[in-house]
């Protein structure tokens, strides 16, 4: 068993402490998820059990992590640079087990990631792989080296709908324990039958956590059935307080106005008052205990609150997008850099998009879905006649990552825009000290906050965006779907969220070496 005990994390920069005294057992057969707003310390939290080196540059901890010598396997979020820039077959050899591994086996895990044999020994480089491949290849690695316990940080993000059911189906029929982060609430449903909730609550300065033996779905149902007993519960003691207060300062102002009208010529009726005044009195001070023994409102996290402008409209006859391509194509290049021939994806492309559509573009990881939608944003991004803004798979080809937030997104440099510009951070759950961190210290869910509120404040009536829901949290990507649904302008995206694909887009378009095929099949 995986023991962690008062695990207190403290951030080194402004001192916040994003995790405190949090106890938890992972137990053989746990599927336990982490869920919470972006920046609320799950990374880290997995980072720090696996190795304490990982945070060590930004945060500190107290507490005590047992391991009971168990080969932990590790599931980071991003390859690090060094990894990206090397080969997929070098990714392998540096596993010493690797080589003792047949070729039979070698097959039977390659058929279970839906990879080809082959893959453990191409010469590609990393970063030409899609995002779903890199899950691959890192889980590939995981499940080579036999561990005990699996720390998995968004497993589930860049996999196509058929990987994303083969890891739900995997991850339900492991017999390992599994402590997991997810932003995919339909991954989290099916796959979790812990849930481990940690929170920030009073502006970010208290944090807490709650451990619930049960499913997903279960936990939020006894959740909000728990805040809204207590908030109504709270608000019948405040209604009859203030109905007790009223009934006691008519009480107060009526002794009082009678000593004021007293003659001295009745020194028993004033004696008679003082005593009544000292009861009013002490009933005014058991009302006041009583007030502080309330329940009180339960002090929980506040959705994200953002929108795009009313005024963005598109005419329903106006043609968006008018694609024909006879091929498309991913460039490629050979270990040492040679360059190698271009990759086929897919032929005979068509897609037209129409006043304010949305649309989603599916498809098996490297179909070239990224590809596409990167030539669809170099088109429209330079179109007069629309407004458009693209949201990058990888968000670090638009953000600057050594400004902070405010500067990002600063134009004119004015004071007033400064102020607005704080007074939209703080709408998407950003503290003032994160307002001032550098982007590169930000998590993933707070860089893509940053790129929305971006989207959001220059009125664009076209998104272009690739994952658009990868990073947000479970409880914000509710508000994110409703947002995009709610958006008058049109939407051309790409997406493995099947939440997301259900309640926001309208059309929903597969990419095969075929073209693209409009397709109600999720």
């Amino acid at each position: 068993m995986l023991q962690l005990k008062n695990i207190t994390i403290t951030h080194k920069k402004d001192l916040r402490e994003i995790v405190k005294d949090f106890s938890f057992v992972l137990r053989p057969g746990d599927r336990a998820v982490m869920i919470g707003e972006e920046g609320n310390g799950k990374s880290t939290l997995l980072k720090l059990i696996y190795q304490e080196s990982l945070i060590e540059s930004y945060a500190e901890y107290t507490g005590e992590i047992i391991k009971n010598g168990q080969r932990i396997g590790y599931l980071a979020q991003e390859l690090s640079p060094e990894e990206k820039q090397g080969q997929v077959d070098e990714y392998f050899y540096q596993i010493p087990v690797f080589f003792e591994k047949t070729p039979g086996e070698l097959g039977n895990l390659a058929r279970e990631l839906g990879i080809p044999h082959s893959f453990f020994f191409e010469d590609r480089k990393i970063q030409t792989l899609s995002g779903g491949e890199k899950v691959k290849m890192q889980m590939a690695k995981i499940l080579l080296e036999q561990p005990d316990v699996l720390l998995l940080d968004e497993p589930s993000n860049d996999l196509d709908l058929e990987t994303l059911e083969w890891m739900e189906q995997w991850l339900g029929q492991c017999d390992l324990p599994v402590l997991y982060v997810s932003h995919d609430e339909t991954f989290i449903q099916r796959t979790a039958n812990v849930v481990i909730h940690l929170e920030q609550v009073r502006r970010k300065t208290l944090a807490r956590y709650t451990v619930a033996r049960m499913g997903y779905e279960s936990y939020i149902k006894e959740r909000l059935a728990s805040l809204q007993y207590q908030k109504q519960q709270a608000q019948r003691e405040r209604r009859e307080h203030e109905k007790q207060m009223e009934r006691f300062r008519q009480i107060q102002q009526k002794v009082e106005h009678q000593q004021n009208t007293i003659t001295r010529q009745d020194p028993h009726g004033g004696q008679l008052l003082k005593k009544k005044m000292h009861s009013v009195k002490s009933m005014g001070r058991r009302l006041e205990r009583q007030f502080e023994e309330r329940h009180e409102i339960p002090d929980i996290e506040s959705a994200i609150f953002a929108k795009f402008s009313e005024k963005i409209q598109i005419p329903n006859g106006k043609i968006i997008l008018d694609l024909t391509m006879d091929q498309l194509y991913a460039d490629g290049e050979a270990g040492g850099g040679a360059s190698v021939e271009r990759k086929l994806l897919a032929e005979n492309l068509q897609l037209r998009v129409q006043g304010p559509e949305k649309i989603c573009i599916i498809g098996q990881n490297g179909a070239g879905k990224t590809t596409l939608l990167r030539q669809i944003a170099g088109e429209l991004l330079n179109r007069q006649d629309i407004h458009g803004a693209y949201m990058p798979q990888n968000y670090e080809e638009l953000l600057e990552l050594d400004k902070t937030p405010v500067e990002f997104l600063e134009k004119e440099h004015s004071k007033e825009e400064h102020g607005r510009i704080r007074t939209y951070l703080g709408s998407m759950k950003y503290t003032a000290d994160e307002m001032e961190h550098k982007i590169r210290e930000l998590s993933g869910g707070q860089k893509a906050k940053l790129l929305f509120l971006k989207m959001s404040m220059e009125g664009n009536d076209v998104l272009i965006l690739d994952e658009p829901t990868r990073n947000f949290s479970p409880l914000s990507n509710p508000v994110i779907r409703e947002i995009l649904k709610n958006y008058s302008g049109a939407v051309i995206s790409v997406s493995h969220d099947r939440k997301y694909m259900t309640e926001v887009c309208e059309k929903i378009y597969r990419l095969t070496k075929e073209g693209l095929e409009l397709t109600a099949d999720l």
